[in-house]
């Protein structure tokens, strides 16, 4: 285990009926707000009114950028640094999913920064101060609500890339389940692929003595295979969905990498496939992660092996560690499979045309991952395998 310094300044507000905390909260920070939101699915549930009646309780001038996509886009940033110049905001609320929240650190770092916020995705730039801001989440996803990251795309010219600072952690983060209960199927589906992607971008690493780290990852990773498909059998199930979504926190808020750095190599391809063929993020996940397994299997057998057992429950006997391992991985696939996740790019009509294209791009800022280091030409490979 390495030194490290654990840092994480977002306030959680977990529960039933959290909402009603933006009273306490928002004031703190101004009565200038920007709303961002997406596609309107808090307007069905009534999420957005409740939100609206709050900020009007507190004399909020509210603005609004509504219709962030679910791979938020750079023009839409920069949309909302225009109205947070224009109007003087003071304070951004995010409500949504992690592609909300996404968007909304992009813009309160780049409402407070003189050059193109594309600068910051492109690591031209770091931020260096942010608007603050404050989440109401809607999906159990990305855990953007209590880390710094972010993702953007550039669909002008099919690039994205994650970024983070310091200064775009959010303020405060209200998780209230009953919000997710309207989320669809598919987006459950994916937005649990997501999380346990995030605990294996983590899991994967060389660094020793990480013995708690490790069983906080397969405690994660053991309790959302439990529950998905429980979850998926009642979709307003007030207790399945609370668990999940506590997990998707707890798999990107920085607790899990104490003491090592994980390996993020999925995400980078996953992130090149989905600039070029804008798919779901978890589904890309889905079809790669396990083909990102095989092909970095032998850098650390033993790894694949703890997993397999611990995770998936492989028993040994009488077969080899690789074969273990091997037999792990397969697990994964079927347990994502038996949900309802993607297996292969064809499920997204996804061919050989562009491989080429996808793996230049994730090699953009050079060779990347820590558990095995990646070319293009082994990009290449795992994408060809994930067709």
């Amino acid at each position: 285990m390495e030194n490290f310094t654990y840092y994480n300044p977002t306030k959680l507000i977990f529960g039933k009926d959290q909402v009603e905390q933006l009273k306490n909260e928002i004031p703190q920070f101004g009565k200038k707000v920007l709303l961002v939101y997406g596609g309107g699915s808090i307007k069905r549930n009534g999420l957005y009114d409740r939100v609206k009646d709050i900020l009007n309780e507190i004399g909020a001038e509210v603005q609004e950028l509504a219709g962030v996509e679910p791979n938020p886009r750079l023009t839409t940033v920069k949309k909302g640094i225009e109205i947070c110049h224009n109007e003087g905001i003071e304070f951004l609320l995010a409500v949504g999913g992690g592609s909300v929240i996404d968007c909304t650190k992009a813009i309160a770092a780049g409402a407070k920064y003189n050059g193109d916020v594309w600068d910051f995705m492109t690591r031209k730039a770091i931020a260096k101060e942010a608007l603050p801001f404050g989440t109401v989440l809607t999906l159990a996803a990305t855990g953007s609500e209590m880390n710094a990251g972010s993702v953007i795309t550039n669909w002008e010219t099919n690039e994205k890339y994650g970024w983070g600072s310091p200064v775009t952690f959010p303020k405060f983060s209200i998780l209230d389940p009953v919000n997710t209960f309207t989320v669809p199927r598919d987006q459950t589906i994916y937005g649990m692929v997501d999380m346990m992607s995030h605990v294996f971008e983590h899991y994967f690493h060389h660094e020793t003595n990480t013995l708690t780290q490790d069983r906080w990852c397969e405690s994660i990773l053991k309790t959302v295979i439990e529950t998905a498909p429980k979850l998926l059998e009642d979709l307003e199930n007030y207790e399945h969905r609370a668990t999940i979504l506590l997990n998707g926190t707890l798999a990107l808020n920085g607790m899990l990498n104490m003491g090592y750095r994980g390996d993020w190599a999925t995400h980078n391809i996953e992130h090149a496939v989905s600039a070029v063929y804008d798919i779901p993020h978890g589904g890309g996940l889905a079809v790669i992660f396990p083909n990102w397994m095989k092909y970095t299997l032998d850098e650390n057998v033993a790894r694949f092996k703890q997993l397999a057992i611990r995770v998936f429950d492989v028993s040994t006997e009488g077969k080899t560690d690789r074969e273990v391992a091997l037999e792990g991985i397969e697990k994964l696939r079927e347990f994502w499979n038996s949900i309802g996740a993607p297996s292969s790019l064809s499920d997204y009509g996804i061919g050989e045309e562009k491989l080429e294209l996808m793996a230049e791009k994730t090699v953009v800022f050079g060779d990347f991952g820590r558990f095995k280091t990646l070319t293009k030409q082994d990009v290449y490979e795992i994408l060809r395998a994930s067709l």
